[in-house]
């Protein structure tokens, strides 16, 4: 099997370094990552300057390469300049730090896998709660290897990507794995103004997240707060089809 992993904490991250490991036993790995953080890329590509890419490795069922671009260019490089055909799976983390919520909109790890999937991928987006750089990945990779193995038993639908988000908790304190919807939540103060020492004013993004659903217990945000491995499936299609269909008959041009 060919398996494309790529992140947005850069290659160095530890979080790859764990998605790595999970991933080796499966066949054929070649992982392309961003040279540094890209985090809230979304589905960011560079467009105003080169995109450079060099070889940081290269040995039996492992290649790595360092593009100095977005997440989705790091896709994009694999897809039209790496790979000889389609992988057959994508995998894109572990992301150091929640994507539940509001926060698919922003996250650059799944941005990436939203681009797996415009490609016929099937495509997973892994994230743990925890944000730290030291942050323990040892309960995702035992539960990662479980949702891997799930995703090659009972594929899901081409149209649809994954967003799988691990509780900060070791193995044997995690609840379960619960399939989930995406939690209603917002950003708040999201930027504080501070002086630099010439006293001119800058702003830093800081921001503070509001739950609007605090009760809601199949939805990913509160599932993972409590102890749960969420799992969302998005599609690429986000038309309100029924919104579409109501304003067809109120709208007469």
């Amino acid at each position: 099997m060919q398996i494309l992993l790529t992140n947005d904490d850069g290659y160095r991250a530890p979080g790859l370094a764990a998605l790595i490991e999970i991933m080796k036993p499966y066949g054929q790995v070649t992982v392309v990552a961003p040279e540094d953080m890209q985090s809230g890329m979304s589905s960011a590509l560079t467009t105003k300057i080169p995109v450079r890419l060099r070889k940081i490795t290269s040995g039996k069922g492992l290649e790595i390469y360092a593009c100095s671009g977005t997440p989705v260019d790091c896709v994009k490089l694999a897809m039209s300049c790496i790979l000889p055909e389609k992988p057959d799976l994508l995998v894109s983390g572990i992301n150091h730090g929640i994507n539940a919520s509001s926060a698919v909109i922003y996250s650059g790890t799944l941005g990436a896998a939203m681009e797996g999937t415009l490609y016929g991928v099937p495509s997973i987006g892994f994230s743990l709660a925890d944000d730290a750089q030291d942050a323990d990945f040892n309960s995702c990779k035992i539960y990662g290897t479980k949702i891997i193995d799930r995703t090659l038993q009972h594929p899901f639908a081409p149209h649809v990507f994954l967003n799988v988000n691990f509780p900060a908790l070791p193995a044997e304190k995690i609840k379960g794995v619960r399939l989930a919807r995406q939690h209603k939540g917002s950003w708040i103060k999201e930027f504080e103004k501070r002086t630099d020492p010439h006293g001119f004013d800058y702003y830093w993004l800081t921001g503070q997240f509001v739950n609007h659903e605090p009760g809601a217990l199949d939805a990913d945000e509160n599932l993972c707060r409590n102890g749960y491995i969420s799992i969302v499936p998005h599609q690429l299609d986000m038309t309100e089809y029924s919104e579409l269909q109501r304003l067809q008959k109120e709208w007469q041009f």
